[in-house]
């Protein structure tokens, strides 16, 4: 059975799950580029940690509020379209 991923982008305030990968592919914005993948990456958005979306802004959703570790960070949509993850089990 595949494990069906999410991008962050598709999660409401309370879930969360564990990151898979952090990339530009078809789905993410490419505005955002390599420079912000690597941006991402070193403020800790990596494989194998967990994440969670704590709120979304009004009345767009933009920012989503996310809580990697002990940070909480404000990702505009499109750093957090570059954000695939695993849900967690309900």
């Amino acid at each position: 059975m595949k494990t069906r991923t999410f991008r962050v982008t598709h999660l409401a305030p309370g879930e969360s799950g564990t990151i898979t990968e952090v990339a530009l592919d078809e789905g993410a914005d490419a505005r955002l580029g390599e420079e912000g993948i690597r941006r991402l990456t070193e403020l800790g958005f990596v494989p194998g940690e967990h994440l969670r979306v704590i709120r979304r802004g009004f009345p767009s959703g933009d920012p989503i509020a996310v809580r990697v570790g002990n940070s909480t960070f404000a990702l505009r949509r499109t750093e957090a379209s570059a954000i695939k993850i695993i849900r967690d089990a309900p």
